[in-house]
């Protein structure tokens, strides 16, 4: 009778090794192993509370099966993140859970519960943009916090009608500040070119929001915006008491930094590199600006449409 290779799987949070068959799953192997591994689903590949980050030895798994891969193109698990019900070896492998403790079930279950492609997070090729108010600040020392707030909303309301019509979301505001998403319930359609048309139209209205600045406050508002195009990791964060979808990552803080940009330039809208080749065909008259950008080391292009 042919004998069958037991490989080993290092858990590197635990900082031990465990055996495993060839017959067993990486599920099967930890659980008989004494480790706590979460399979809310009992290991019927249906939650991904299982799932682990292969960390060594990816090439010595077995191949997704039908169960994990339409989990994994649900979730848009990256190659690396497998389901250890359903996965199997060939070889030893280092692995780190996902899910190690009754807090992170926690999250996991909650995220599950919403139903959303991007319940657990992942990374994706949007359009950030960036945008401040001119003569925000003028505006907030002359006036009581109460107008200020009341504003603030009004200003926000307007500009995310806008934004939402032209398929993006608001991800966050801070002060006058403004992050926006374009391209994620659409990736086929070019998302700078959806920026671009929002921050027009975010322009227009404000024409109608000056009128009634100026009627109330003798004052007016100008936009800034900054446009660039790159990954980001797209999730829900929950604090437990408030809980948005965000996105975080450096090309948060590049566009960030594109559009405060637009002060040293005395322009309205800069795009990235990146950003402006997904349109150059359709605006192929610009002026370009060379610059160091803050927490960025070298220079970079940044284009601005004429």
């Amino acid at each position: 009778m042919p004998t069958h290779r037991t490989h080993t799987i290092h858990l590197f949070k635990e900082q031990t090794q465990v055996p495993c068959n060839p017959d067993s799953t990486l599920l099967e192997a930890t659980l008989a192993a004494h480790i706590n591994h979460a399979h809310a689903c009992g290991g019927q590949g249906k939650c991904s509370t299982c799932r682990v980050s292969i960390m060594e030895g990816l090439a010595h798994c077995s191949p997704p099966n039908d169960a994990e891969r339409e989990m994994a193109e649900k979730l848009k698990f990256p190659p690396e993140i497998r389901l250890a019900c359903q996965t199997k070896l060939i070889g030893n492998v280092s692995i780190r859970r996902m899910v190690s403790d009754k807090l992170d079930l926690d999250i996991i279950s909650q995220q599950f519960s919403e139903n959303s492609n991007s319940a657990l997070g992942s990374q994706q090729r949007l359009t950030i943009v960036f945008t401040d108010i001119v003569n925000y600040t003028s505006f907030a020392e002359k006036f009581p916090p109460y107008d200020i707030v009341h504003v603030l909303n009004r200003y926000y309301r307007i500009m995310n009608t806008t934004i939402q019509k032209n398929e993006g979301f608001i991800s966050d505001v801070a002060g006058d500040g403004i992050l926006a998403i374009f391209g994620l319930d659409n990736p086929k359609q070019n998302s700078v070119l959806l920026a671009l048309k929002a921050i027009e139209e975010m322009n227009s209205s404000l024409i109608e929001f000056n009128v009634y600045l100026q009627e109330n406050f003798n004052t007016s508002f100008g936009i800034r915006a900054g446009v660039h195009y790159g990954d980001v990791i797209v999730g829900p964060f929950d604090t437990g008491e408030m809980k948005k979808l965000a996105v975080i990552g450096d090309n948060v803080n590049y566009a960030s930094r594109i559009e405060f940009a637009n002060k040293e330039f005395n322009t309205n809208v800069l795009l990235s590199e990146a950003a402006y080749h997904e349109v150059k065909n359709l605006y192929p008259n610009y002026n370009v600006f060379e610059t160091s950008l803050k927490g960025k080391t070298g220079q970079y292009k940044l284009y601005e449409i004429i």
